[in-house]
């Protein structure tokens, strides 16, 4: 599904999972088992790189916060950016996920949009830009859309480390010193992305909050979320996501 330059949406589910990782403080992981003993004639596995260990270490760190995370709201910050147009969009709203595979994007006026997830559907909503139009409306099912991917960690079915490969970038190149950039590509490639970045918190006491989400696309094209005002486990209702689209919108079938 590819969202116009209007909402210069993107991939939402992926700035939810960037919210989401903020939740909780990190699980204590267990220690893995020590490794048998090699026979002689068998070489010894060569060690990871340490750059490698790291980013699997951040990744883990992310993974944990939203492993415990039930729900979180947040406002955000959307910046994109067509390289092919050279044209930048800005716009702001507020977000609100729930486990299992709910969520809600509301972005404010002038751009209204409305994004909801729930019970394996994805509802788009553009609202009318000019007086007199009706809007139109986008439905499709979570694998009409090639979510599954995108959302399999969110719903608790897979894992970052299993989906993407990572590694870490230089910080302060990336304009953040203060923490952590991890470059994310998944395994299976994916038409809408070719890369994510996440950027997160370096302090011991918010180990594993992403701050910011970029998501890039195979055209060179950047959808940047930054989130701020973030509540988690607040007991998101249910009604929040049974949201219907104006009866006259316009369905659009892609």
């Amino acid at each position: 599904m590819r969202f116009t330059s209007r909402a210069a949406f993107g991939w939402p589910v992926l700035a939810a999972a960037a919210v989401l990782s903020a939740s909780a403080p990190a699980a204590t992981q267990p220690a893995p088992a020590a490794p048998a003993t090699p026979k002689p004639s068998t070489p010894a596995p060569a060690a990871a790189p340490p750059s490698q260990d790291a980013a699997r270490t951040a990744v883990a760190a992310v993974q944990a916060f939203y492993d415990q995370t039930r729900d979180v709201s947040a406002d955000f910050f959307q910046t994109y950016v067509n390289k092919i147009y050279d044209r930048t969009d800005k716009s702001r709203g507020h977000v609100v996920f729930k486990k299992p595979g709910k969520m809600r994007w509301d972005y404010a006026k002038p751009n209204g949009k409305v994004i909801v997830a729930s019970s394996g559907k994805v509802t788009v909503y553009d609202p009318p830009e000019e007086p007199g139009e009706s809007g139109q409306v986008i439905e499709q099912t979570f694998a009409e859309a090639d979510l599954p991917q995108a959302l399999s960690f969110l719903l608790g079915t897979g894992k970052l480390i299993d989906d993407f490969d990572a590694r870490l970038l230089d910080s302060a190149n990336e304009g953040f010193k203060s923490g952590q950039v991890l470059e994310l590509k998944a395994k299976k490639p994916s038409p809408h992305f070719e890369r994510l970045l996440f950027y997160v918190e370096g302090s011991s006491t918010l180990r594993g909050l992403v701050r910011r989400l970029v998501i890039v696309d195979a055209s060179g094209n950047r959808n940047r979320f930054d989130f701020s005002g973030f509540k988690f486990n607040g007991g998101a209702p249910e009604s929040t996501f049974d949201w219907k689209p104006p009866a006259e919108a316009r369905r659009v079938h892609l």
